[in-house]
């Protein structure tokens, strides 16, 4: 949560304290937040909708295929964040093989997996909807995860870790899953001819450093300096509280901009974009609710299932957006599916936030959080 969140001491570690003591000292900016994502969203949709021409200006302030002013949306977004990450206790995360190869597993076998077999479940006779989705079933997350799994009070620095791994195998393994889940696959099982998936390995590499490799520098950075100039006491208690509320408004602005941009096509279309929509909702219940129950299962506790869990289900829609669009053609229903993902996971993440705090009590004060 933000930095007025209390904090005490339990055998879990140092965490948020009971949930109706979060509500009351919330401040209506937190308390409110489904409210405001809502609202966000459907300003940015009118916006996109009333103002001719802001979506194609929008659109053209880029570059090397990267929207400006969502990266930085994102960038203000990640920063307040990864700034309250304690980069000291990064060797507790790195240590615990069960929490690693989970999220490597499930990001990058049985996500895309998922995907591919709900969008020819749902999809099977609009192929350029089903590539889309594919698309966006590849391309994991690395920027938004980061704030849902700080509102759920998940563990940040598993989050920053779990993060940076998933953002190297994105870099290696999407070119190779594309080929293999858009052409092979399909052949292989009598499904169609197959279609390729033209997207530059240094396009992702790109991706993956201006939407991680940049907060993430800066959040090390203001920690490692902020603590040399004062304490770590007074940083954490006086500085950090002063950023915090530029991760909501730098979620509220991005969802803004990436809403304009599409509000058009996607007022346009809603039949299609309901079509659409079906897949990604069975999507991100799968995900989100079998990884919750597979963290438990290993006996992970809380904080470490609930990071586990949302960076299983949340999905980087600026990469598959971007490479739908660059590959398939701006118009083209691909890039479609890639706009309706954040219409339909913004919402539902958030409303994930809430599910997971209310399981956060179900868990035995007794589960081990740092040990591998």
């Amino acid at each position: 949560m933000t930095s007025a969140e209390p904090t005490v001491t339990s055998p879990q570690g140092t965490g948020p304290a009971g949930d109706g003591s979060i509500v009351r000292k919330l401040s209506t900016l937190d308390r409110y937040l489904a409210v405001w994502i809502l609202l966000a969203m459907g300003i940015g949709l009118g916006l996109g909708r009333l103002i001719p021409g802001m979506n194609d200006a929008l659109a053209r302030i880029e570059i090397g295929g990267i929207s400006l002013p969502i990266a930085f949306g994102l960038l203000v977004m990640m920063y307040p964040v990864l700034a309250k990450v304690r980069y000291d206790r990064l060797d507790r995360v790195t240590g615990d093989r069960r929490l690693l190869v989970s999220s490597l597993v499930i990001n990058w076998i049985v996500g895309p997996a998922v995907m591919f077999a709900l969008a020819w479940i749902f999809l099977p006779d609009l192929p350029e909807y089903r590539t889309g989705l594919i698309v966006v079933g590849l391309a994991r997350c690395i920027a938004m995860v980061i704030i849902w799994n700080d509102l759920a009070c998940g563990d940040r620095e598993a989050a920053a870790v779990l993060v940076a791994l998933n953002s190297v195998f994105q870099v290696l393994a999407f070119g190779l899953l594309g080929w293999f889940y858009l052409d092979l696959l399909p052949r292989l099982l009598h499904l169609g001819d197959g279609q390729g998936l033209d997207v530059s390995v240094w396009h992702i590499a790109l991706n993956v450093v201006i939407f991680l490799g940049i907060p993430l520098l800066a959040g090390f950075l203001t920690r490692h300096l902020g603590e040399q100039k004062m304490s770590r006491a007074d940083y954490e208690a006086k500085f950090l509280p002063r950023i915090g509320p530029w991760a909501l408004y730098g979620l509220l602005f991005t969802i803004v901009i990436l809403f304009a941009l599409q509000g058009r096509t996607i007022t346009s279309q809603p039949l299609d974009v309901a079509r659409i929509a079906l897949p990604l909702l069975v999507y991100f219940a799968i995900m989100f609710f079998g990884t919750f129950l597979l963290g438990k299962g290993l006996g992970l506790a809380y904080d470490r299932t609930t990071t586990l869990a949302f960076t299983a289900a949340g999905n980087n829609f600026e990469l598959a957006i971007a490479v739908a669009i660059a590959t398939f053609g701006v118009t083209s229903g691909q890039a479609l599916s890639g706009v309706v993902g954040p219409l339909i996971e913004v919402p539902v993440l958030i409303g994930l936030v809430h599910v997971a705090l209310a399981w956060r009590r179900k868990f035995t004060a007794g589960a081990v959080t740092t040990a591998p």
